[in-house]
């Protein structure tokens, strides 16, 4: 499907994007990265442009003649980033969405790919996609949640009125890798955790370690979004995998393979986030799709990056404080 095909990636220098990128290449797609910053170590053979997706006239740019679109641009940030600085997740996010999508139904794509987000479900043990527009998005994720639900609700509106139907959306869970935000102060919490792992001897965790996540590796995020273009899947799925962890086995993870002697504190005045949030991968694995790097190992291969790799690591355009 990809061989010699135009596939356009923007936000292809983050996390899940050098993913993309990476199994795209190996599809033999003809590859272009739109991003704020130009990625290091840029393979040969991939194009870099430089854009800004908050104005339309770029992204329209960006789109003209491409076969397939991946669109994985949003805002990461930490819950004390969510409740501080709500701003700045909800307006970008609104421009992102809303310009990509008409860009690409101008330029007559033939598949785009919508990158929404966990922060579309309300507080729920389990999440199930068809259970979204029954609720409203947890307290901690209203504003990017319902910044997510946009870009949802015009694809849908798009069928409707353009019977433009091209369109898959993907629902990653706590998506963690190479090339992560790794700055504590705004990061997730794997990343976060690997860091201060690596530079402290005391390992400082927000809430009380009971909270339970559901994680996912880069590249099973990659290779879900692939999957989901290739079997042009119009339905919303989830990517994650269907697995619970508490944050305090997370931490015993990061532990482990930080490979050095460290003192855990929980700082149990700190929010700790929604108490449990899980994916139900039905709709997902009843297409065929099913993860392939478990926790361990991906905690594992993320800290022997981040050690190999600090010195790139603060080069990344980060949204709270580059304005």
């Amino acid at each position: 499907m990809f061989k010699d095909q135009k596939v356009l990636v923007t936000g292809g220098g983050g996390m899940i994007g050098r993913s993309l990128v990476k199994f795209l290449l190996e599809k033999e797609a003809q590859i272009t990265i739109a991003d704020l910053t130009e990625p290091s170590d840029l393979p040969e053979n991939v194009n870099y442009v430089k854009v800004d997706l908050r104005y339309f006239s770029q992204c329209e740019e960006i789109c003209n003649g491409m076969d397939y679109i991946f669109n994985l641009v949003g805002v990461k940030g930490s819950p004390k980033m969510c409740a501080e600085q709500p701003a700045d997740f909800m307006v970008p996010m609104l421009q992102f969405n809303t310009n990509m999508m008409e860009a690409a139904r101008r330029a007559k794509a033939k598949w785009y790919l919508y990158t929404s987000s966990v922060g579309v479900y309300a507080p729920a043990a389990v999440f199930v996609e068809d259970s979204v527009w029954e609720t409203v998005p947890s307290p901690n994720d209203r504003f990017a949640g319902w910044a997510k639900r946009m870009g949802e609700l015009q694809a849908e509106a798009y069928s409707i009125q353009y019977n433009w139907d091209k369109v898959s959306i993907v629902r990653p869970a706590n998506v963690y890798g190479n090339y992560d935000n790794f700055n504590p102060a705004n990061a997730m919490v794997v990343p976060s955790l690997i860091r201060k792992a690596q530079e402290n001897n005391i390992l400082e965790v927000w809430g009380d370690g009971t909270a339970v996540r559901d994680f996912i590796h880069a590249d099973d995020v990659a290779l879900g979004m692939i999957f989901a273009v290739e079997n042009q899947i119009t339905k919303p799925i989830n990517l994650g995998s269907g697995e619970g962890y508490s944050i305090k086995q997370v931490v015993e993870m990061v532990v482990k393979h930080a490979n050095k002697p460290l003192e855990i504190k929980w700082l149990t005045d700190k929010p700790s986030g929604d108490a449990l949030r899980l994916f139900d991968m039905t709709r997902a694995k009843s297409y065929g799709y099913d993860i392939s790097v478990g926790l361990d190992e991906g905690i594992k291969r993320t800290t022997e990056w981040f050690t190999n790799n600090k010195e790139i690591l603060d080069k990344r355009y980060n949204a709270f404080v580059d304005h």
